[in-house]
């Protein structure tokens, strides 16, 4: 029943932040500044933590990693100010009172108070405004996250009971469940980083999620190009790190996410089947898990079993951008566009006011 309650929470997760991205203000700015928040903090520690400091044990490269990851709540705050052209001293302000929040509670925390900041810079003097948001800004923005944070802990811990009930049943079902669960969470701002790393996921389990995400990656690569979501930047950055395109997903949730679901499920039963395991936490991650799974598991077994993954990637890539060639689909031209022209419609209102 778990299982269900936690993949019931999670698409409405994806509902909620499709809804979001296109219908809030500012929203698609603002989930672009969560995104790249995400990379900014767990990206870097996944590769400096793990797979340069954990495989090739560079006690350096490690820590600079650790810090790097523990600063999401930071990056957050401070880059979703900045997506509302908020003064850069007022941004950093902000984000460093968020030092130690979590990236989601401090995310929703600083895009409400962005609002508020956004009009004390309009209605108060330069200088004194200064004043007025140290006063203000770093206390409400932080009582704001505190009050958020159990239950964005809750939402997390929904979609992980899910995936800690799959691993204690039948081999293959767990491999096919997490297969899907943990790569798409790795497409929206719950992050699979921080989902493994919270229910503390290790062995297989921790496998799967991270050979899935390659595998995800693999197939991204060919949805992206054969239904042409954009051009090839954005084709080869979905296929480095999905996060850095999270707004083109979030428009097409349908073909994107049923197709990597119904390949992700495959590809943990590949892995599952192939015994692979990875020790650490944290590595749902497309190619710092890769590297890392290397590190704990012999080079020919890991070999054929990220190869299969590649296959069945691809051919579910291929599969997914035939049924869904009639699609409506939303390209990044297109959002673009649309973004830019409710900036002038928004422009226009307050000039004619």
């Amino acid at each position: 029943m778990s299982i269900v309650v936690g993949v019931l929470v999670l698409l409405a997760v994806i509902g909620i932040m499709t809804l979001f991205t296109f219908e809030a203000p500012n929203g698609k700015k603002a989930v672009g500044a969560l995104s790249g928040a995400a990379c900014a903090t767990f990206l870097p520690q996944a590769f400096l933590s793990y797979a340069i400091g954990g495989v090739f044990n560079v006690d350096f490269a490690r820590e600079i990693g650790n810090i790097m990851g523990s600063l999401g709540g930071l990056a957050a705050g401070t880059l979703v100010p900045l997506a509302f052209s908020i003064n850069p001293v007022f941004a950093v302000l902000i984000g460093v009172s968020l030092l130690k929040v979590k990236l989601l509670p401090a995310f929703i925390a600083a895009y409400l108070v962005s609002f508020l900041i956004k009009k004390i810079q309009k209605i108060i003097p330069d200088g004194l405004d200064l004043i007025v948001i140290v006063l203000t800004g770093p206390i409400l923005v932080n009582l704001i996250a505190k009050v958020i944070s159990p239950g964005v802990l809750f939402i997390l811990h929904l979609i992980g009971s899910s995936v800690t009930t799959a691993t204690q049943g039948n081999p293959i079902f767990m491999g096919a469940i997490l297969g899907m669960i943990i790569p798409i969470v790795g497409m929206t701002p719950l992050s699979s980083m921080v989902l493994t790393s919270l229910i503390g996921l290790t062995g297989i389990p921790m496998a799967i999620g991270a050979l899935g995400c390659t595998g995800n990656s693999f197939l991204n690569f060919t949805l992206f190009r054969k239904l042409k979501f954009g051009d090839f930047s954005t084709t080869l950055a979905v296929t480095i790190e999905p996060l850095t395109q999270i707004d083109i997903i979030a428009a097409n949730p349908i073909p994107v996410f049923l197709t990597n679901a119904i390949a992700g499920a495959f590809n943990g039963i590949i892995v599952t089947l192939f015994g692979l395991v990875i020790n650490v936490t944290g590595m749902a991650t497309p190619w710092a898990g890769l590297i890392v799974a290397f590190g704990f598991n012999p080079v020919l077994k890991t070999v054929a079993a990220v190869l299969l993954i590649l296959i069945n990637s691809t051919i579910w890539g291929y599969l997914g951008s035939f049924a869904f060639r009639h699609f409506d689909i939303h390209t990044v031209k297109e959002i673009r566009t649309n973004t830019k022209a409710r900036i002038n419609a928004k422009t226009s209102r307050h000039t004619v006011a």
